[in-house]
């Protein structure tokens, strides 16, 4: 079968964005298509400055919502990354292949770099080298592909470069992985910043609408989407961006395309009470879903044991693997 893996950053609440993005395509799709892995990428979120009791709570929210979401642990291997240890095995390994120039002209890094330089901080080294370790949670487990956002296909770009580099110099060890991307609603925008994504690291703002929101509020925040200048309901995410992501949005709930169902409305408001209630009747399941997993962590807790032990069996030989390849001396008596 086709290997597929992603995850999330347990940077900040989960977001309507994750979930019409990825969370609800690995459920429906992916993980009933594909021997699937889904990680909560713990490591990642401490490339910035953070509290880690909340890197630690938001870590088991997430884990619980991909759950709630509808990964079947029965059909698909649902971990966290710092769990299994050969993500940070492999992840030398490959900054021993990848160049500082790889690192530097990554869009991600630039832009967070520069934010963090803004606030007057320091930026940390793992935020300019955590794309490999990106690679190394993607290449561990001879990942065919890979399902991401737009904004994260220059990392799975990188993955692949990494992979045919180490291959060409030390031997065939990787599978070469490949991007995919959702063709509606890969990138739900914010609401209040409709040229900007709706991300979950964001923190606040009324333009974001996260997963565990109660109705009332979901609906505030959709009512009070920026639009655009102009009456006239149509589609064109160049010149109406803000209608545009509220067209889209609703696609993604209720089906359709974007330019369709522009047809059927002549105001903006009857667009946005719409958009609202189709976005609530979506989050309910969830919603209901992660409550009866609150109520019942020791079933959450045996899901991540497990996922870990299956995840970790899977990678063990390809990082071994890589290790030898690279050059490096096998432990003497080593049950491996």
């Amino acid at each position: 079968m086709t290997r597929v893996f992603s995850g999330v950053k347990p940077t900040g609440h989960l977001t309507l964005g994750n979930y019409l993005g990825a969370m609800r395509q690995w459920a429906t799709v992916d993980q009933h298509r594909s021997d699937a892995l889904f990680c909560v990428v713990d490591l990642h979120a401490l490339t910035v400055d953070h509290d880690p009791a909340r890197v630690r709570r938001l870590s088991r929210q997430a884990a619980s919502l991909l759950l709630a979401a509808g990964l079947d642990p029965g059909l698909c291997t649902v971990f966290v990354q710092s769990h299994v240890d050969e993500h940070a095995r492999l992840s030398y390994v490959l900054e021993c292949v990848a160049t500082d120039g790889e690192m530097r002209r990554m869009i991600q890094y630039k832009e967070k770099a520069a934010r963090e330089r803004e606030r007057g901080g320091s930026v940390r080294l793992s935020l300019l080298t955590y794309p490999v370790l990106m690679a190394a949670d993607i290449l561990a487990y001879g990942t065919d592909e890979v399902p991401v956002g737009h904004d994260q296909t220059q990392h799975v770009e990188l993955a692949r470069d990494l992979a045919v580099r180490f291959n060409q110099r030390y031997g065939h060890t990787f599978v070469v992985p490949r991007a995919t991307n959702p063709a509606v609603a890969a990138r739900v925008m914010n609401l209040q910043e409709p040229a900007s994504k709706m991300g979950k690291s964001d923190d606040v703002g009324p333009g974001i609408v996260y997963l565990l929101d109660e109705p009332d509020v979901v609906r505030r925040k959709v009512m009070r989407a920026v639009t655009d200048s102009g009456r006239e309901v149509v589609y064109d995410r160049g010149e109406r961006p803000g209608l545009a992501n509220l067209l889209e949005i609703l696609a993604a709930c209720v089906g359709g395309e974007p330019a369709d169902l522009a047809e059927a409305y002549d105001s903006y408001g009857a667009l946005k009470k719409d958009t609202a209630e189709a976005v609530v009747e979506v989050l309910r399941p969830v919603q209901r879903r992660h409550q009866e997993l609150c109520a019942d962590p020791g079933y959450v807790e045996g899901v991540l044991r497990e996922g870990a032990e299956k995840a970790r069996g899977m990678a063990r030989p390809t990082v071994d693997a890589a290790y030898r390849a690279i050059g490096l001396l096998p432990p003497v008596n080593a049950d491996r």
